[in-house]
């Protein structure tokens, strides 16, 4: 069995990587490709937590016009559609999953507890956070950074729909400069972003590394996990 770097992960996935080509939506065979690789870590080992974005279906910045906070609460029920989503796929696969919300809606999820979403972990069930941190102005981002300080991930495993973080877009300018290694500091002053300057504040305050890579060949999470290189590592 391949040795495995990363004991317990925080997966971090776009709502536009769920979407595939459609660009919108759910795409059946993309959430399966990204399931039956979540499987694979799952039976490596890993313990295994997921946050879920809602980009697919609506970003808080779509609302033009709109109050922000409602913006940013109908984007986390967004999130909620991909977290169900998620979960179909992984336990038609027989892996038992729990969905955890920042929102309570008991009839769908579990409401977000600490300690049931390290017990859960500790009894071989993926966890899947839906709802971003509750509150409107925060990203899925940052709850990714605040989860994996809260149940002491030892990674955050950024899928994004690039392969990695660059200097400017790259599906806009050809010769866009790819970096393989960035400390927190760099993700803040050079505003790069890959993530919003809470959640990298969160991750330099805890220590807590990010890689960065692109879903568009869904084996990029095992490869993550067993420590290959891949993408942008972003830590001290």
């Amino acid at each position: 069995m391949q040795k495995i770097k990363y004991k317990r992960v925080i997966l971090k996935i776009s709502g536009e990587a769920l979407a595939g080509d459609n660009k919108h939506g759910i795409d059946t065979d993309t959430i399966n490709e990204i399931s039956n690789r979540i499987e694979k870590i799952y039976k490596m080992g890993v313990e295994v937590a997921i946050v879920v974005g809602g980009g697919n279906f609506w970003r808080g910045r779509s609302g033009v016009g709109m109050d922000r906070t409602t913006a940013d609460y109908m984007g986390m029920l967004a999130t909620v559609i991909n977290a169900l989503g998620l979960q179909d796929a992984l336990e038609s696969k027989g892996i038992p999953t729990r969905v955890q919300t920042a929102i309570e809606m008991r009839q769908i999820a579990e409401p977000y507890i600490r300690r049931k979403a390290v017990r859960h972990l500790e009894k071989k069930r993926v966890v899947i956070f839906a709802c971003g941190t509750g509150n409107p102005f925060f990203s899925t981002d940052t709850t990714a950074a605040l989860r994996a300080a809260e149940i002491d991930a030892e990674v955050i495993l950024l899928a994004k729909k690039v392969d990695a973080v660059y200097d400017s877009d790259p599906n806009i300018n050809p010769n866009a400069q790819k970096f393989d290694r960035l400390s927190y500091l760099d993700i803040l002053n050079k505003e790069l972003g890959v993530m919003d300057s809470t959640a990298a504040s969160l991750c330099k305050d805890n220590d807590i590394p990010i890689i960065v890579f692109g879903l568009d060949n869904p084996e990029n999470i095992v490869k993550a996990v067993l420590g290959e290189n891949i993408g942008t590592i972003i830590n001290k």
